[in-house]
């Protein structure tokens, strides 16, 4: 059985707060690994200013050499767009794996928003990384006041293979302020640094 953490998102570009997000939750979850699920598209964010998912692809791969997180666009070979359905197809494929779906507090705050929410978490335990300035959003957004009754300890983090669902960890570490927005802003063009050939291998098709 592997212990997997799951970290979606558009990575637009990849940058190290996704590296320290994973590595701080490889170690506070014992995981075998972290999969960052690169977004085909996210439904909640417009399409505008959205790089090419085989230059998204490429920036985290970069990102993520020499540690145990896999980038992949396995959403696009399931032809999913929405986490629920991926959680589902991923399950079924990997009946092996323990899955554990990450997320900062910037998603928790939106969670409610996202569709069957209350099915992904009866899916997979979820673990929330705190992220700066968005700590009183998370914890008074519709989703919090649902799942505040299912969190647990985070000294009982490592045991999250067992819990029974829901299940929600909130972890706290030393948190990197580096945006996605900020780097867009400062190299717009910074997707031309990669290859605009066909979408690199998938590492989680294997």
């Amino acid at each position: 059985m592997k212990r997997i953490g799951l970290l979606g998102g558009s990575f637009n570009p990849a940058h190290r707060g996704h590296r320290a997000i994973s590595l701080h939750a490889l170690r506070a979850l014992q995981l075998d690994e972290v999969w960052w699920l690169v977004s085909p598209g996210n439904p909640l964010k417009p399409d505008t200013g959205m790089a090419p998912l085989a230059a998204r692809l490429a920036s985290a791969r970069r990102i993520a050499r020499h540690a145990p997180i896999r980038p992949s666009a396995i959403e696009q070979r399931l032809k999913t767009r929405y986490t629920v359905d991926t959680l589902a197809n991923l399950t079924r494929l990997y009946p092996r794996h323990r899955f554990i779906w990450l997320m900062g507090g910037d998603n928790l705050a939106q969670f409610d928003q996202w569709r069957g929410w209350r099915r992904i978490a009866r899916q997979v335990p979820i673990a929330v990384i705190a992220r700066p300035g968005y700590d009183r959003d998370a914890h008074a957004s519709p989703a919090m006041s649902w799942l505040r009754r299912f969190v647990r300890p985070a000294r009982q983090a490592k045991n999250w293979t067992k819990w029974s669902l829901p299940a929600l960890v909130l972890l706290r570490f030393r948190p990197d302020t580096t945006s996605a927005t900020r780097l867009r802003a400062a190299d717009p063009g910074w997707h031309r640094r990669f290859t605009r050939g066909r979408t690199p291998p998938d590492p989680s098709s294997h």
